[in-house]
């Protein structure tokens, strides 16, 4: 183990990449709440946290959050640079969730497992699990995330097709999108069916999963790569499918991808909840919500996932970290806050409970049921990203092979050559 550290701190550097992609409280802080000033990092602009930093300043007068902000593009070199380096200005910083495992082998940050059983009343068991490394908790959830299906319901009506509904006991197959998008472009739709982040692990996941794939990491030491099994294949050439038969547009990618919904040129969007106010705003056209597809004899499955909060370990004022980082994360009013200023999910499920609604309500009738889907995926269909010291060069190469998927490369092929880059890029770590 202390070599596998050793390798991961030097590998860590050059690969480590951010995932894809609003209450009185009942959650108690430390015993010791502390004094000062909790010095807090991550990669939001600092207008998200100045209403849960005012609201805890004024829940403890004895404590102050000074907040810097490290940009996204930099976040991951800059925080391994600064944490190896052993820096005690750091006291709270953000966590990219499936990050996790490589930051808590390092021994960056402090283990909270006398929190487990107050995180896991607090939230999802999925977003429990993720903060987990060797059976110690080494951080605690702040936000969440889920995906659902979006569709143009006047083209829908136009081709003839009942559009689907939000009850996720009625979840469409894949197959039946596929159905009826190639409906919607015989009716004039440019094309049928786009996924958000269309090479990101996170969004190509559940379609995997929902074939029995699993997550592509398995074993003891979850360092076992499995990429080419028959779940993998049948689901990613499903997906290679859809390109190359034009139901779904090459040549887009990254945050253009919503704008290809709003400027009604594909049927349907599977997206996230930020997505229902960003329609809200912008679509001119009706549109709705239903739950994420599956595969016809598959499992339904969704993503989820977002950032959690640590303590470094090198933090010289420990207490009152902690007392900073329950209330946002264990406090429902405390979670809560901290959505104030974005369209995102709180962890903490009473602050869910109460926040869900308010999104709902963006979209109007648009979005219609969308508070119980999104607690009924989170309860019943969520999976995480593995939780696996190598999971940040696993998922390095497999979106890259998710790309060459959808530009035409074989995909047995390819999840071989993946399979084999993983492979070697684990060696080291063994």
């Amino acid at each position: 183990m202390k070599r596998q550290v050793a390798l991961i701190a030097g590998a860590i550097v050059g690969v480590l990449a951010l995932a894809g992609c609003t209450g009185g409280g009942n959650g108690a802080a430390t015993s010791d709440p502390g004094t000062g000033t909790v010095q807090f990092v991550g990669p939001e602009d600092p207008a998200v946290f100045a209403p849960v930093i005012s609201s805890f300043e004024k829940k403890y007068p004895d404590i102050a959050v000074q907040y810097t902000q490290v940009p996204f593009d930099t976040y991951a070199t800059t925080m391994q640079q600064r944490l190896s380096a052993k820096d005690s200005t750091i006291d709270v910083f953000a966590v990219d969730q499936p990050n996790l495992a490589q930051i808590a082998a390092q021994g960056f940050l402090e283990d909270l497992s006398d929190l487990k059983d107050k995180a896991k009343a607090a939230t999802s068991e999925a977003q429990y699990n993720i903060n987990i490394y060797q059976d110690k908790m080494y951080a605690l959830s702040i936000w969440n995330s889920t995906q659902m299906l979006f569709y143009n319901k006047d083209i829908l009506d136009k081709a003839g097709v009942t559009v689907p509904p939000a009850d996720p006991a009625d979840r469409w197959t894949w197959e039946r999108v596929e159905d009826a998008g190639k409906k919607a472009q015989a009716a004039g739709m440019e094309s049928g069916l786009l996924l958000e982040q269309v090479e990101s692990y996170y969004q190509l996941q559940p379609l995997i999963e929902s074939l029995g794939g699993g997550s592509g990491i398995s074993g003891d030491d979850m360092l076992t790569a499995d990429v080419t099994n028959d779940g993998w294949q049948k689901a990613m050439q499903w997906y290679a499918d859809t390109f190359a038969s034009g139901l779904s547009p090459r040549g887009v990618g990254g945050f253009q991808t919503s704008a290809v919904f709003t400027d009604q040129k594909t049927a349907f969007f599977v997206g996230g909840p930020w997505d229902i106010g960003n329609f809200a705003t912008n679509a001119t056209f009706n549109w709705g919500i239903a739950p994420h597809p599956y595969f016809e004899g598959g499992d339904a499955v969704t993503p989820t996932g977002s950032w959690s909060w640590g303590i470094n370990s090198a933090s010289k004022n420990k207490d009152a970290a902690r007392t900073f980082l329950e209330y946002v994360a264990l406090d429902p009013e405390g979670n809560l806050a901290s959505t104030e200023t974005q369209t995102i999910i709180p962890a903490n499920t009473e602050a869910a409970q109460e926040y869900l609604p308010k999104l709902e309500e963006m979209g109007g009738d648009h979005s219609a049921g969308a508070a119980d889907l999104i607690s009924y995926e989170i309860d019943n269909t969520a999976v995480a990203r593995p939780v696996s010291v190598g999971y940040v060069q696993f998922e390095s190469v497999i979106n890259r092979a998710f790309g060459d998927i959808r530009n035409g490369s074989n995909v047995k092929d390819r999840l071989a050559q993946a399979q084999q880059q993983i492979e070697d890029a684990w060696s080291q770590l063994r």
